[in-house]
């Protein structure tokens, strides 16, 4: 049987953060997490448990000051800024709580933004790629409307598809159901469910909502800047 690979590994990974009266808070206490491809995994924990700075060491958005980030068994700790930029770029895509879609531009437009930063030469022609998924989420006919013109639901599958246009390896996706009614919430996450399935993407969601963490496949529950629990 074939061997699942670790799309990302964290070895020992400490991050501490200097306070105004000069003392250090250490958000993260030597983490050890491997993250294999296709898994489905949820990180939980109470405010202020690490779990925020955890998924930034994950999605790239922070450094470590201790400890490897190993993606497909590359240290991203020998690059520089501009190549972690890339990397990150192409390796994960974001869905966030708050959306974060730009009301001056149309829903395609959105859709296709991350494509204008990437430096590699892509293998398919990203507006059909963003028809396909605009098609598949049920929004193409909106694609030349604006996100404030649009529901709520609506513009979490504008920001599920615009993590997806990169053909990415991995979604990262913080508190995706925390702005949407019950109803709306669950759709969502049926939507993670078939895309890991069927599609076979890696998807981790930091959430604090246990209904929706259990829906994964993996709880990673942090405490006090530990990992307590890891249940598979």
């Amino acid at each position: 049987m074939k061997e699942t690979r670790s799309t990302i590994s964290l070895n020992k990974v400490t991050k501490e953060f200097l306070l105004g009266d000069g003392s250090v808070f250490t958000a993260l206490k030597e983490i050890n997490l491997d993250i294999k491809e296709g898994e489905f995994s949820a990180i939980t924990g109470p405010s202020g448990s690490g779990k925020s700075t955890l998924m930034h060491m994950i999605g790239l958005l922070d450094r470590p000051t201790r400890g490897g980030v190993i993606i497909n068994g590359r240290d991203v700790s020998k690059l520089d800024d501009n190549a972690t930029s890339f990397l990150r770029n192409e390796f994960v895509g974001f869905v966030f709580q708050q959306f974060n879609l730009l009301n001056k531009l149309t829903i395609k437009e959105n859709i296709l933004l991350p494509t204008t930063y990437t430096r590699k030469r892509l293998s398919y022609d990203p507006s059909e790629r963003a028809e396909y998924l605009m098609d598949m989420f049920g929004i193409l006919s909106k694609k030349d409307q604006y996100p404030n013109k649009v529901s709520g639901g609506q513009q979490q599958r504008v920001a599920v598809a615009r993590a997806l246009i990169m053909r990415p390896q991995l979604i990262l996706a913080d508190e995706p159901t925390g702005n949407l009614d019950h109803k709306t919430g669950t759709e969502i996450i049926d939507l993670f469910e078939e895309l890991n399935k069927k599609e076979g993407i890696t998807i981790i969601m930091v959430t604090h909502e246990m209904e929706v963490a259990e829906r994964a496949r993996r709880q990673i529950r942090v405490l006090d800047g530990e990992i307590v629990s890891d249940k598979k």
